[in-house]
């Protein structure tokens, strides 16, 4: 058994390159969603114990810095590798700690070696400018800037529980090509994943403190690291109410954030009915419907609805519902407080006049798929982010009333149009207050490298391979005055 654990299952820190055991003695206790079973216990650390690794971060940042980004970029390669080798045995823990099908699983796995060479390869193309004076009305060719991107020093990456593995990387990896260190701060619910990405990433060659990890409640730990003055920037992806808390604690640190969404669909008349419904199923309810861009909603016109619905109610049945082990598609919900909730959304449209077309079935924290028709704007589930298998239609008067709901949501993170007819495509996607509009398809999060952000309260700043290794780093100009001839 690796340094990463012991033989009783409990989980240690990387701190300065060693697994170490909190000094408190309190553990934190993980179990199943899908059965309860228990996966391991991590470690609940101190506030003292916060304070000596923001400090072991702030020393060993100035050395890596200072190694070529090459060398960089052959961690990252080797990291990917490592990740590939143990994809199986990963994925086995990733499956029972947040009951994720084991197919998907796999899935992030991989991607993220994918990830990691392709932030590696991003990394080494990233140049430096030189600007003449001479561009500038009164300027000289004997000014030059020479304009290169330096790293912002200690970099603090949240990582949520839907992805712990590739919301990790996605964080990690730019941050240190952008020559950064790294302290990660995993969901409680998903660290165990999130760890041993960190030991693959340790087993890669990564310096001793370059990367760091702190596991504990946010309820105790968490306000006191967001708020530390040790911090030079903050990524964070989890709800929009805890981002919203961050970034007031956070001052004047750089954050970004990705954060809740209430994705739309929106389906016009001469789009292909059949294709529109399969793909906004498989966006709907993947993962349980616990993904920040999961199809939240469709708006379209009655005649269209008719038809959907139709469409839409057999694919809705036939999801395979049950144990991620089985590679059921709909699993247990993160934790019961979950399912509760998802629970008061469906009452309460129920209870306003929808019409349940199927589902609305609860066992325990396993709420089965659940389409919901003739949703109105009074109805709680028009406007929150359920997390969790609810479709709701939405019908509406017109392409602009379908608009106009969509951008009276709080969120702005992605919508989709589906139609057959460009001009139209263009007419939605123009006037839709997202980060991302997909024509003919279901929102999503990738290919990683395409620009992935959000508006109001969806998030800040922009991820995407390299612009999360722009964020992460910053311009400095030098310029150099030469004397005249």
């Amino acid at each position: 058994m690796s340094g990463l654990c012991n033989e009783k299952l409990i989980y240690k820190n990387l701190v300065n390159g060693e697994w170490v055991e909190s000094a408190s003695g309190n553990l934190i206790t993980i179990n199943s969603p899908a059965d309860g079973s228990l996966i391991g216990k991590i470690q609940a650390n101190t506030k003292e114990e916060v304070d000596n690794v923001i400090a072991l971060s702030k020393v060993n940042q100035k050395k890596w810095a200072k190694i070529p980004i090459y060398e960089k970029a052959t961690i990252l390669y080797k990291a990917a590798s490592l990740l590939e080798e143990r994809a199986e045995a990963i994925s086995d823990i990733l499956m029972m700690e947040i009951s994720k099908d084991k197919k998907s699983s796999l899935s992030e796995v991989r991607r993220t070696a994918d990830f990691l060479r392709f932030t590696a390869d991003a990394g080494k193309g990233i140049e430096g400018l030189a600007i003449s004076g001479e561009n500038f009305p009164g300027g000289s060719r004997n000014k030059m800037s020479y304009v290169k991107r330096v790293p912002l020093g200690t970099v603090l990456a949240i990582s949520p529980f839907n992805y712990p593995i590739n919301l990790s990387a996605s964080k990690i990896a730019p941050a240190l090509m952008g020559g950064n260190t790294v302290i990660l701060k995993p969901a409680t619910q998903g660290s165990i994943s999130a760890l041993y990405l960190v030991e693959a990433f340790q087993d890669a060659g990564v310096p001793n403190g370059v990367i760091n990890t702190v596991t504990g409640k946010g309820s105790e730990i968490g306000d006191y690291i967001v708020a530390h003055d040790g911090i030079d920037f903050i990524n964070f992806t989890g709800s929009t109410e805890v981002g919203q808390h961050i970034s007031r604690l956070a001052h004047m640190t750089p954050l970004l954030l990705e954060l809740g969404g209430k994705d739309a669909a929106i389906v016009l008349e001469d789009a292909d009915l059949e294709f529109a419904a399969k793909n906004i199923v498989e966006g709907a309810f993947s993962y349980s419907g616990q993904r920040c861009t999961a199809v939240k909603r469709i708006l379209t016109t009655d005649s269209v609805a008719d038809k959907l619905v139709k469409l839409l109610k057999p694919l809705v049945e036939g999801l395979t519902v049950g144990d991620p082990r089985d590679n059921s598609t709909i699993t247990p919900l993160i934790d019961s407080k979950s399912a509760d909730f998802a629970q008061v959304l469906i009452d309460d449209a129920l209870s306003k006049g929808a019409t349940l077309v199927t589902g609305n079935k609860r066992e325990a924290n396993l709420v089965y798929p659940t389409l919901i028709d003739n949703v109105t704007e009074d109805m709680e589930i028009a406007w929150k982010e359920p997390f969790s298998p609810i479709l709701p239609i939405i019908r509406v008067r017109s392409i602009d009333h379908a608009i106009e709901i969509a951008n009276e949501s709080e969120y702005g993170l992605q919508s989709a149009v589906f139609t057959n007819d460009i001009n139209q495509a263009f007419y939605v996607a123009d006037r839709l207050e997202v980060g991302t509009v997909q024509i003919n398809n279901k929102t999503e999060r990738g290919p990683d490298h395409f620009p992935f952000l959000g508006v109001k309260a969806s998030g800040m700043g922009t991820q995407g391979v390299r612009y999360s290794i722009e964020a992460m780093t910053r311009h400095k100009a030098i310029t150099i005055n030469l004397f005249e001839q």
